[in-house]
Parts: C-alpha cells; sequence; structure tokens
C-alpha cells in the first residue's frame, strides 16, 4: 500500500512567502508567524529567579514535563539532531555566559536544551533562555506554561520590569549560568542564512564581562514528512569557539566587534556546510 501524500499546509507555504518577502525588503527582524498580541509585562507578575516557593515547584514540574516532551519529539523523529560538533568549546568556558542561536523554528530551543545537557557545563550549571514578552504573558495552552516556567527571561515594554530583567541577568551569569539569547530577534521557520544581528546579547556579555558562544545550526530534510506536509529537517549543530572581549577597547567598540566576530562565524559555517556563498535577495545588502 502507498504511503499517504500529506498535502502542505496552506499556513506555511503563506509564511515561506512572508519571508521572501521580508528578504527582499530587508526587514530581517520581523517575526512572520501570527503570535498572540503582546500583554505588558509588570514586575510583580514575573520572578526571575525563582525566588518564591511557588516559582520553585513550577519551574521543577515544567522542566521535567519538558525533558519528557523532547524525548519523545526525538524518538517519533519529529527533532532530529543528527551531528554535534564543537561541545569541547562549551566544556572550556569557567565563568558565566552568553549562548547564541540562529532562531528558525519553535523547536530549535530544544535541540540548544539537548545539547547543552550533552556537555559537562550543564552538571553544575543551568541554561535560562531569554524570550518575548508575548509568549510569557500571552501565549496559549501547553506551550504557553513551557515558556512561563522553563527558567525563561521574558523581555518587557515596562521599564520596571526591564531594570528588573537586568539585575537578573547580572545575578546569572555571576552563578556562572548560562543565557541563550536569539540576536537576529525574529524566527523564521526554516530560515537557513544568519541573518543580521542586533546588540543585546553583546550588551549583555560586555557589560557583565562574560563570553559569546555562538551556535549555529544547519539542517538538511529527512525522509520523513511531518504534519504540516513538509520535510522533517535532520539538525547538525555547530558549537563555535567562545568571543570574548578586548580589555583593549571600549565598552561600545567591544559590543560591536564581538556581533561582527558572531555574524562571521555564523557566516562561515553557512558557506562551508550549504557550499555557497552567504547572498540575501535584499536590494540594499547592510549587514
Amino acid at each position: 500500500m502507498s504511503e499517504q501524500i500529506i498535502e502542505k499546509s496552506r499556513e506555511r507555504l503563506e509564511i515561506l512567502e512572508k519571508i521572501q518577502q521580508l528578504e527582499l525588503e530587508g526587514k530581517f527582524d520581523v517575526d512572520v508567524e501570527d503570535d498572540p498580541p503582546t500583554v505588558i509585562l509588570t514586575h510583580e507578575n514575573v520572578d526571575y529567579l525563582n525566588e518564591k516557593k511557588s516559582s520553585k515547584l513550577k519551574t521543577k514540574v515544567a522542566n521535567v514535563v519538558a525533558e519528557k516532551f523532547v524525548e519523545k519529539l526525538i524518538k517519533d523523529d519529529k527533532l532530529i539532531i543528527r551531528k554535534v560538533t564543537g561541545i569541547e568549546y562549551l566544556n572550556e568556558v569557567k565563568t558565566g555566559g552568553i549562548i547564541t542561536c540562529n532562531h528558525f523554528n519553535p523547536f530549535d530551543v530544544f535541540t540548544v536544551e539537548t545539547v547543552f545537557r550533552m556537555s559537562t557545563v550543564s552538571k553544575e550549571k543551568k541554561l535560562y533562555k531569554i524570550i518575548r514578552e508575548g509568549n510569557y504573558t500571552n501565549f496559549p495552552g501547553f506551550y504557553g506554561f513551557l515558556f512561563r516556567n522553563c527558567d525563561t527571561l521574558p523581555l518587557s515594554s515596562n521599564k520596571k520590569t526591564m531594570e528588573y530583567l537586568l539585575k537578573s541577568i547580572k545575578t546569572i551569569l555571576e552563578d556562572k549560568d548560562f543565557i541563550l539569547i536569539y540576536p537576529e530577534q525574529s524566527m523564521w521557520w526554516n530560515y537557513r542564512k544568519p541573518k543580521p544581528l542586533k546588540e543585546g546579547a553583546f550588551k549583555f556579555a560586555v557589560k557583565n564581562n562574560v563570553p559569546i558562544i555562538p551556535i549555529f545550526i544547519t539542517m538538511e530534510e529527512s525522509n520523513k514528512i511531518g504534519d504540516d506536509g513538509f520535510p522533517i529537517m535532520e539538525y547538525y549543530v555547530h558549537i563555535e569557539k567562545p568571543i570574548y572581549q578586548n580589555k583593549k577597547l571600549t565598552d561600545k567598540e567591544n559590543i560591536i566587534q564581538m556581533k561582527d566576530k558572531n555574524f562571521d562565524v555564523w557566516k562561515k559555517i553557512y558557506e562551508e556546510f550549504y557550499e555557497v556563498p552567504l547572498e540575501y535577495t535584499t536590494v540594499s545588502q547592510n549587514r
């Protein structure tokens, strides 16, 4: 009996069209998914450091649930991590650190979390994740529960909450833990190229005197078809050498040089893996 042919999702096809148009216009930081509208996060509604007993309990439960969920995704070949290189670079970091990664799928955070747990540093250190405000305040159901409780650090449009976040980031990095940040800002589904980077991750690194650990995930189509009618991707996780600031430079200069080095590392991985030069369709190709 022949396998059932799954029609490609109209929603996914529309998203791919949006991505093509946004790349053409050079609007790399615009999201293409229909996320819930943002509800402002006030400081009393978030416990970044899990100081409350209720927060500790929810985080413990959420992390167990998330781990089992990811195990099932991997078992069912819905998340395929084909190869991981450079784990030794993560293991060598003795301080806290900022992990950067390209953002192309809601499951890429599970990929980074899984790889982090392969490292020796995970025995003593935690991985926190910076997320968008709306994902924390207004995302429904199971994923909303994970967004709110799996060691996440939501951004906020509220000034007082952001001050609380910055203090919490300082504490986390002083405790020698790690923070995952997507410096591209936007998630473009199955987009293979590195997008231009924002400065936020590098400001955190410079201000707290910790390195950037760049991760770039490349992908190839598997022979398995997902529920959306598209091939499930196989991920190749490339962890690269930590990027440290230069003590001879000013903070602003360090932010720029660390950002540029991160982009250059991603660009090199992209070009070597896919064997094509990095080129955008954008009319004005400013990084």
